[in-house]
């Protein structure tokens, strides 16, 4: 499922997954709803999205005062919402740097004048990927506008929230209503249609990440938190499986028993679109000392994620979606 905010789409299966995984850790905090998609369904980490045809969408996010307007306010928050594609905030930097940036810096601000813990979900783009893998303490150096505005974004929510948390994390997948929803799911056609042959890329080393699982890094993340406040500052959390796109292919036909002859490893440099660090590779001690953390392996995940898109599955999706 996309979320829109004017022509700002933004990924939904990472904001579902927090939903469902908060269900046991609600019990001990109130309960706070803003998105159509959750009507009904109580939890604590809320998640500010726009939903496409929905009101309230992300913009509210720029009002003053519109998070201290909600009758229950909550404990913790998860700011997921951003515009996410490179090329599009390329094309739409305005738009892109109102919600990675200053749509965060607000909300950063609100959430600190209730007293809410606030993680803000960030980027692995917000490094140049020369020299992995990398710590929360090495500095940053973003190739691209994307990876400068969530960069931006992390600044601006310490700024306005010394007490908030960054949660840096590599390109996701998870259960999606369509397959455009991910880089990772996207692929699947590509794969299913070996009457054809595709290029993939064989350059860009990345470490695909199951939403489920950053979804249970916050769970306890914000349990840690209830406990110590001294738990804040810049994270990173990533799938531990280096794989580039070609091989990420390979893995789901492996997964599905599909052919993968027709596929095809590209491994120049992209000369189109924004650069792309080749090895962002997230450096994730920090969290596991504090014994955070869960990793999904990818087969096992993305077979998960990508059965009901099936050819002969695909009726399912008007069912179970």
């Amino acid at each position: 499922m996309q979320l829109a905010v004017d022509t700002v789409e933004l990924d939904l299966d990472l904001n579902k997954s927090i939903f469902w995984i908060l269900m046991q850790f609600m019990i001990s905090f109130r309960i706070f709803r803003i998105c159509p998609v959750c009507w009904g369904l109580p939890f604590v980490l809320s998640v500010l999205c726009g939903y496409r045809g929905s009101t309230p969408s992300i913009t509210i996010l720029s009002w003053h005062g519109q998070i201290t307007s909600f009758s229950t306010h909550p404990h913790v928050i998860v700011h997921c919402a951003a515009e996410r594609r490179p090329d599009v905030v390329e094309n739409q930097p305005d738009a892109a740097s109102q919600l990675n940036v200053d749509a965060s810096g607000n909300l950063a601000k609100e959430a600190a004048g209730i007293g809410a813990f606030l993680i803000y979900i960030s980027s692995d783009y917000v490094f140049d990927g020369t020299n992995p893998p990398y710590t929360e303490e090495d500095a940053p150096n973003p190739l691209n506008l994307y990876g400068k505005t969530k960069l931006e974004g992390e600044r601006a929510v310490l700024e306005n929230n010394v007490g908030a948390a960054i949660l840096r994390i590599p390109v996701l997948y998870g259960e999606v209503e369509k397959l455009e929803e991910s880089a990772v799911t996207i692929m699947f056609d590509k794969v299913q249609f070996s009457n054809k042959s595709a290029n993939m890329d064989h350059w860009q080393q990345r470490f695909p990440t199951n939403v489920k699982d950053v979804a249970s890094v916050c769970r306890q993340l914000a349990e840690k938190r209830m406990l110590d406040p001294t738990i804040k500052g810049t994270f990173h959390w990533s799938g531990n499986e280096q794989m580039t796109k070609y091989e990420m292919a390979c893995a789901i036909a492996d997964a599905f028993n599909l052919p993968n002859s027709h596929l095809r490893p590209i491994t120049d440099s992209p000369v189109l679109g924004a650069p792309r660090p080749r090895n962002a590779q997230l450096d994730c001690s920090k969290l596991e000392t504090l014994g955070i953390g869960q990793r999904t392996p990818f087969r096992v995940g993305i077979k998960e994620s990508l059965w009901p898109f099936l050819i002969d599955k695909r009726w399912r999706q008007t069912v179970f979606h």
